[in-house]
């Protein structure tokens, strides 16, 4: 699969299309955002199941915000429309690959069981 831009109106049909989605959130001045983005776009190659998305922070400022991006390049893993992951700082192709591995890996009941269970925690409910 190849890497597509992300634009804050195309994100709910992304979401709703895709059951993991890793969005690589980073701007055109940034260099730490220009080494990293041969290693997203070659490991969107080995993933065909996961959408690849890259948010320009720049024209995307809205959507960046919405995910509390303060550092570029930062990545954020969604599966089931759940943010299962956001860390900024370029990594390694082997780290992005053991990261997409142990998210794919997850239960999403699991996963929702856990936030159930922290929202009632909280006083909050489950939604």
């Amino acid at each position: 699969m190849s890497v597509n831009n992300v634009s804050q109106s195309e994100l709910d049909n992304i979401l709703e299309a895709n059951d993991m989605v890793i969005l690589d959130f980073w701007a055109p001045w940034c260099g730490p955002c220009k080494t990293f983005a041969p290693v997203f776009e070659n490991t969107s190659e080995k993933y065909p199941g996961v959408y690849f998305g890259k948010v320009n922070t720049e024209e995307e400022k809205e959507l960046a915000e919405s995910f509390g991006i303060r550092s570029i390049p930062t990545l954020v893993v969604i599966r089931e429309k759940i943010v299962l992951y956001s860390k900024a700082g370029a990594v390694p192709a082997f780290s992005l690959e053991g990261l997409l591995d142990r998210m794919a890996g997850l239960s999403m009941e699991q996963v929702r069981d856990d936030i159930a269970k922290a929202q009632e925690e909280q006083g909050g409910s489950a939604a």
